[in-house]
C-alpha cells in the first residue's frame, strides 16, 4: 500500500512540474520580455496564458504537502527540518508572485507597476529554482531520517542542489515558451508565435547543456541517484531525451501542437527518471518508501481521500484547462487600471 502512496505523490509531483512550471516558466518570459515598449505584447500574451489558470495551478502542491505529511511524516518531519530556508523562500515567492499578478492591473501608476511586474517576474525565477534545491538536498542524501535536522546551508547549498534548481528554471521556462508559441498562433499573433519559438529552442539547448552537466555533478555528488538514473530509471531517461529530441525538431518545423505534447512529456519524463532512480527510497540509502510510511489504517485513508480527488476534482480540472485551451474564460481579474484611466470619460 505504501508503494501506491508513493506513487500518487510522484504523479502528483509530475503533474505540478508541467502545470506549475509551465505557470512559473511564463513569469520567466515576463522578466526576460525587455524594458516596458518592447516587452508589452509578449507580458500581454503571458497574462492571458496564465490568467484563468495560475491560481488551480497551486492546488497540485497543497496537495503534495497533505499526501507527503500524512502519509510520510517522519521523512516530511526531516525534510521541512532540515530544508526549511528554500521552502520559506518558496512559500514567500509564491505569495509574492502571486500579489503581483493579482494587483499590478489593478495600479494606475508606471512606477508601480513596474514595481509589481518585477515582484512576479523575480519570484517566477526564484520559486522553481528553490523547489529544484529542494529536490537536489534530498537525491544526494543531505537529508536525515527520524523526523531530525540535517545542515540548514549545506543541505541546498551543494553541488546537485544548485544544478538541480538550474534544471529546475531551465526546464520550466522551456516548457513555458512552447506552450506559448501555441498561445500565440491561438491569438493570430504569428510574430509572436516566431518570437516564442525561438527562444523555446534556445532554452531546449540549455536544458540538454545543464542536463550533460547534472549529470557529471550527480555522478560525483550524488552517486546512489545516478546509479539509478543510469539503471532502473534508464527506459524513462531514454524516453524523456527522445520526447525532447522529438519536440525539438517540431519546433524548427513550426509544429506547435505535436511539439507541446512532447515538451511537456519530457518535463515529466525527468521528475519521473528521479522518482524511479531512488527508489525504493524516500531519503536515498537512510530511509526507505516502506519503512518512512504511516500506518495501514492512515495509508487506506489517504487512499480514499485520492479517489475521492479523482471523482470529485479532477473533472473541474480537465474542464478548466479545457476551457482556457479554447480560450473561452473570460479574462481573470479587474480591469486595467492604466488603460482606464487613459480612455475618456463620457461628456
Amino acid at each position: 500500500m505504501s508503494t501506491v502512496v508513493a506513487l500518487v505523490l510522484l504523479l502528483a509531483v509530475t503533474a505540478y512540474a508541467v502545470f506549475g512550471g509551465a505557470d512559473f516558466g511564463a513569469g520567466f518570459w515576463d522578466l526576460a520580455a525587455g524594458g516596458e515598449e518592447r516587452g508589452r505584447r509578449p507580458r500581454a500574451l503571458v497574462e492571458q496564458s496564465i490568467g484563468p489558470v495560475w491560481e488551480a495551478n497551486h492546488v497540485w502542491l497543497i496537495f503534495i504537502f497533505v499526501v507527503a505529511w500524512s502519509a510520510f511524516p517522519g521523512a516530511y518531519g526531516s525534510i521541512w527540518l532540515t530544508l526549511f530556508v528554500p521552502l520559506t523562500l518558496a512559500a514567500l515567492g509564491i505569495v509574492l508572485r502571486g500579489a503581483s499578478f493579482a494587483f499590478r492591473k489593478a495600479v494606475a501608476g508606471r512606477r508601480a507597476r513596474t514595481v509589481l511586474g518585477a515582484g512576479f517576474a523575480a519570484a517566477s525565477v526564484l520559486v522553481p529554482y528553490c523547489m529544484g534545491s529542494v529536490a537536489g538536498g534530498i537525491a544526494s542524501g543531505r537529508v536525515p531520517p527520524g523526523g531530525k535536522a540535517g545542515d540548514p546551508v549545506d543541505s541546498w547549498l551543494n553541488p546537485t542542489s544548485v544544478v538541480a534548481g538550474l534544471l529546475a528554471v531551465a526546464l520550466v521556462a522551456y516548457l513555458a515558451a512552447v506552450f506559448l508559441v501555441w498561445e500565440a498562433r491561438g491569438a493570430g499573433e504569428e510574430d509572436l508565435a516566431r518570437y516564442f519559438r525561438r527562444r523555446s529552442v534556445v532554452s531546449a539547448v540549455v536544458v540538454a547543456a545543464v542536463l550533460v552537466v547534472g549529470l557529471l555533478v550527480v555522478r560525483t555528488d550524488a552517486r546512489p541517484v545516478f546509479d539509478g538514473l543510469t539503471s532502473q530509471a534508464a527506459p524513462v531517461v531514454i524516453a524523456g531525451a527522445l520526447c525532447g529530441a522529438g519536440a525539438l525538431v517540431l519546433l524548427v518545423r513550426g509544429a506547435a501542437r505535436g511539439a507541446r505534447v512532447l515538451a511537456a512529456l519530457a518535463v515529466a519524463a525527468t521528475v519521473v527518471s528521479w522518482g524511479v532512480a531512488q527508489w525504493p527510497y524516500l531519503l536515498p540509502e537512510t530511509l526507505t518508501v516502506a519503512d518512512a510510511a504511516a500506518p495501514s489504517g492512515t495509508l487506506t485513508a489517504i487512499l480514499v481521500a485520492v479517489g475521492l480527488f479523482v471523482l470529485v476534482v479532477a473533472p473541474g480540472f480537465v474542464l478548466l484547462y479545457v476551457l482556457e485551451q479554447r480560450r473561452l474564460l473570460p479574462d481573470e481579474g479587474v480591469e486595467d487600471a492604466a488603460e482606464a484611466r487613459a480612455v475618456p470619460g463620457p461628456g
